[in-house]
């Protein structure tokens, strides 16, 4: 009896490490070296559908500014294994064309997973230690969106690329379409009513190569914002599976510069 005692003793004590380990968050990465600069506009499009005009229009006025590429840095929860792990992030955008994710899941603030993630030319490549490379069309088609979805950050782009069109729907809800190849994806977008801002993104999204499509929604969560250059973003963003029930990951973005040179950064691996 004594043994038992003593061996539920040490797994609780176990567990508690293990959870405070959980709780730490991690330090955020450095700034990224250059600095936004001055950027150009062009007017606001005519003939937006309704809450798509009233979201920009407030967000930016009359003159949408035009970006080529953007680096947005913060921390997140992720459960890729059913439980919550504290992460940090580093998303770099060629805007419109590709990116790299690079994130840290982390213990104690240590980093215990290194995931690297890369939608260039068209072709994504997801490196996940233990779990393997994940690579293909399916992974092809589910990156594009997901590039497209992270324009929350960077909502200028859906304006300013001449592929990418909207189409009305009623006063809370659009349809999006964007490049993908020779071919179009589409997204239904949904606007808060009273707010006005952009709140949904929902779209069917290819999980992994095995698998068949999923409907995937991408929310950007009112509350704690976030300051990209002089324009105040929802920080906030989650992505759901819907047969998962509830966002697989959280991501609150902490620094976003736009139109700094990532040419090469874009196609490394690591911070």
């Amino acid at each position: 009896m004594k043994i038992i005692i003593t061996i539920a003793i040490v797994l609780l004590v176990l567990f508690e490490i293990g959870w405070l380990g959980l709780r730490v968050k991690p330090k955020a990465f450095a700034a990224y070296p250059g600095q936004t600069p001055t950027l150009q506009t062009m007017p606001l499009p005519a003939n937006l559908p309704a809450p798509v005009a009233r979201y920009y229009r407030q967000l930016y006025g009359d003159e949408i500014p035009i970006i080529n590429s953007a680096v947005v840095s913060g921390r997140a929860t992720m459960r890729p294994f059913g439980f919550a792990l504290p992460a940090r992030f580093r998303f770099t955008h060629e805007a419109g064309q590709g990116y790299r994710h690079y994130i840290e899941a982390t213990w104690f603030g240590i980093p215990i997973m290194k995931v690297n993630e890369w939608y260039l030319d068209g072709n994504g490549r997801l490196e996940i230690p233990i779990v393997g490379v994940a690579e293909g069309p399916k992974t092809n088609q589910g990156a594009n969106l997901g590039l497209w979805a992270e324009s929350a950050n960077l909502p200028a782009i859906l304006l300013t690329d001449p592929r990418v069109r909207w189409e009305a729907v009623d006063e809370e809800t659009a349809l999006l379409f964007v490049p993908f190849g020779e071919e179009e994806q589409q997204f239904v977008v949904r606007f808060d009513p009273e707010t006005g801002e952009q709140v949904m993104m929902e779209t069917m999204r290819y999980r992994d190569e095995a698998g068949d499509k999923i409907l995937w929604l991408a929310a950007t969560l009112p509350g704690e914002k976030v300051d990209a250059n002089g324009v105040l973003l929802n920080a906030t963003g989650t992505a759901t599976w819907l047969d998962q029930g509830k966002p697989w990951a959280v991501f609150t973005a902490e620094d976003i510069v736009f139109n700094v040179d990532v040419a090469e950064y874009v196609r490394a691996s690591g911070e």
